[in-house]
């Protein structure tokens, strides 16, 4: 018998994993992964970024929680954003009816752990959701939201700070950055 440990899994061990797992696990190219648990700064922002959102998001369009698994199918990514919006109706994974394929929006609120991987492979996985328009980073160190949107010639990246509104065109939403960061204590830098 073999000592060596088992580094691929397919999407059935995965969903089998999530069952018996009390953390959030993700699937990057038959890797699972378990995700790091947030600070009460993380679990604020995300909670307060939603509320925002609500208030704004135009008709048709769905927000959810982290509890909602997002596939990239194009990169066999399975991944639990902070929060998620659909506008228009969801289409679900075909081999996963608790994961959806068509984000318009994601939002990734940053953590010391995870900032990296948020912003560099997990991003280029985003980027092959073909509905998705728009991801927001959301700091955890400082009041600044990152805005990497899909434009006709690529991917536009910008920043908006405290002071300053966040104005996105699909989905057509504008807030103003320190609504979501209103009373928080944020993260050490």
């Amino acid at each position: 018998m073999s000592s060596a440990k088992r580094l691929h899994y397919d999407y059935a061990d995965y969903l089998r994993s999530l069952e018996m797992s009390e953390l959030k696990l993700e699937l990057c190219d038959g890797v699972i992964y378990a995700m790091a648990g947030g600070t009460r700064a993380h679990a604020e922002l995300s909670a307060r970024v939603i509320a925002v959102l609500h208030r704004v998001l135009p008709k048709g369009c769905r927000l959810a929680t982290s509890d909602l698994k997002v596939r990239v199918e194009a990169s066999d990514l399975s991944t639990f954003p902070d929060v998620s919006v659909v506008c228009g109706e969801p289409m679900v994974a075909s081999i996963d009816a608790n994961a959806i394929t068509n984000p318009s929006l994601l939002v990734e609120v940053t953590s010391k752990s995870t900032e990296d991987y948020d912003r560099g492979d997990k991003l280029s996985h985003y980027k092959q959701i073909p509905a998705l328009k728009v991801v927001l980073f959301v700091s955890h160190r400082t009041r600044r939201v990152t805005i990497v949107e899909r434009a006709m010639t690529g991917w536009v990246e910008r920043e908006c700070r405290a002071g300053e509104q966040v104005s996105l065109q699909t989905p057509s939403v504008t807030f103003a950055v320190d609504d979501v960061y209103a009373d928080i204590v944020l993260d050490p830098a």
